[in-house]
């Protein structure tokens, strides 16, 4: 099988024209050609005017060997890899120490997955519910202003990824191709099949709410058992090694290899394992405010005359500035036709984040605009990004009136530093509700200077980006976790407390769907060796 790239053809070709381009980058006869499949499909939209879509094609020939040798020096043909994944280890039929996974949000769900396919018959413990309660308990808040501190945007079956715009593609290094694994596994689960080929793939909460479902029942199938409302609240640590877990019951729970896959919002989790004396340490993150525009103006701005051809859907952007002041101001999960989304956590706090359905019909895009900081812009202990982000969160609390409506703000009254009293164009998606203010005291004031930097640069990309009605949401604070819990290199357990491996987004170590997954797959990996190993 050869692997072909930078196939470009206008969007609105026949699929002969495609069959076409292969033969004549080839130099084949028709009957030389002997099949094909799209292995990647990308939109090249920098010329408004002309968009093209991109192929990346597994192609089988004839004399595969004659062409391989005729293209050498070619690097557009080469050999296609082999992406089949194969499992490190199977349980050993004597294995006596059952693996614990805590966290049932991409990471854990796909090393509860993994292990659970080897034969090691996994206990999950996840401290929300699952994902069809939690559904009902999230739209609590977001249409009754009723928080349940444990059942949340962040908390419960599929974690924070489940309420958001499903995107499935990251920009790690995949050498292993462990994405199309990740990609084959949701398929299986019934995810469109479009997800296999399509560049930038997305699923959308609805579709991702079943899907989960789908994979706990494999899981299950195979040995695995999940229990959900069981928050662990302790980690039972001797002679610097795991020997269990407490639950909040006051339940205890033996194992060996105990899988910490809790998110970057488990802060009570943090706290209990740097009394633990794990070790942990703050790292870098973002802040910032979520932006609404109108999707046509987008759609106009990127696609041109092309705008609304339902081949290119809605349309998305990636913007970054780097603002005078030093600081770095950059979109964040963006979510084209989506709606902005109540993502706290915590009583008496207010977190903003971003969702889209996989039709991605809503009237509005967002995005995250946030501004990079490291510990050194809230010295302290390795937990003092969480009291920074605490505050900030109260903030906005308070700037929204204290009912858990989001404080806002219109884009031009936010540049020219005045309160917003009344809406425009724009009409925000985000429930409870906005309650218009000034946002000049939401962030602190290097991060609110880069911002109104950034916005007007970034219209020089995106025509109308700072259109006067666009709204402003505050505030985005939970774009990655605040610390790092950090592993080995070789075997993914903690650098002091082995049998723990810090697996996801919460320790550190993922920022997304797909390279949450990705890490949870190696985490199984690695698990499956170390008890391999004392077997």
């Amino acid at each position: 099988m050869l692997r072909l790239t930078e196939i470009k053809l206008p969007i609105g070709h026949a699929e002969k024209d495609l069959r076409a381009a292969i033969l004549k980058r080839l130099n084949l006869a028709e009957t030389e050609l002997t099949g094909y499949t799209v292995f990647k499909r990308g939109v090249d939209a920098r010329k408004s005017h002309a968009i093209q879509f991109t192929y990346t094609l597994d192609v089988s020939v004839q004399n595969e060997a004659g062409v391989i040798a005729r293209f050498a020096d070619d690097r557009r043909v080469r050999i296609a890899p082999d992406m089949t994944y194969r499992f490190v280890a199977h349980a050993p039929a004597n294995f006596s120490s059952r693996p614990i996974v805590v966290g049932m949000g991409p990471a854990g769900l796909f090393a509860g997955l993994l292990l659970a396919q080897m034969g090691f018959r996994p206990l999950i413990l996840e401290r929300g519910k699952e994902v069809r309660e939690r559904t009902r308990d999230t739209w609590g808040l977001w249409r009754k202003s009723v928080l349940n501190p444990e059942s949340n945007v962040q908390f419960g079956e599929g974690g924070a990824g489940t309420f958001s715009d499903g995107k499935l593609y990251s920009q790690i290094k995949d050498t292993r191709h462990l994405s199309r694994k990740v990609l084959e596994e949701f398929v299986k689960a019934g995810a469109p099949e479009e997800i296999l080929f399509v560049s930038h793939p997305h699923i959308g909460t609805f579709r991702l709410v079943g899907m989960v479902e789908k994979m706990r029942e494999t899981i299950q199938s195979l040995g695995g058992e999940i229990r959900f409302e069981s928050r662990v609240d302790d980690i039972a640590i001797i002679d610097g090694c795991v020997r269990g877990v407490v639950l909040a019951s006051g339940e205890r729970i033996a194992t060996d290899h105990l899988v910490l896959a809790v998110g970057h919002s488990a802060r009570d989790t943090f706290e209990m394992l740097a009394k633990r004396g794990v070790y942990i340490e703050a790292k870098p993150f973002s802040i910032g405010f979520r932006i609404e525009h109108p999707q046509s103006l987008i759609d106009a701005a990127r696609y041109g005359k092309n705008a609304g051809n339902e081949l290119l859907g809605a349309a998305d952007y990636k913007l970054v500035h780097h603002a005078a002041n030093g600081r770095s101001v950059y979109s964040f999960c963006m979510c084209p036709g989506g709606t902005v989304v109540a993502a706290t956590s915590e009583t008496g706090r207010v977190v903003t984040n971003g969702m889209s359905q996989y039709s991605r019909n809503e009237r509005n895009a967002n995005a995250g605009i946030v501004v990079g900081i490291t510990p050194d812009d809230y010295l302290g202990d390795a937990l003092s990004g969480i009291a920074f982000q605490r505050h900030w969160e109260s903030r906005a609390f308070e700037l929204g009136g204290g009912n858990y409506q989001a404080p806002g703000q219109l884009v031009g009254d936010f540049l020219n530093g005045v309160p917003s009293t009344k809406l425009g164009s724009v009409h925000p998606s985000y429930t409870p509700g906005v309650h218009l203010t000034d946002l000049s005291s939401a962030l602190p004031d290097y991060a609110i200077s880069a911002i109104r930097e950034a916005i007007p640069a970034f219209a020089k990309q995106i025509k109308g980006f700072d259109l006067p009605d666009a709204v402003l949401t505050g505030v985005e604070t939970r774009t990655s976790s605040p610390v790092r819990i950090r592993r080995n290199v070789d075997n993914l357990q903690s650098i002091n407390t082995r049998g723990l491996y810090p697996a996801g987004e919460g320790a550190g170590y993922a920022g997304g769907i797909m390279s949450a997954a990705i890490d949870g797959i190696e985490i199984a990996e690695a698990v499956a060796r170390g008890i391999s190993a004392q077997s």
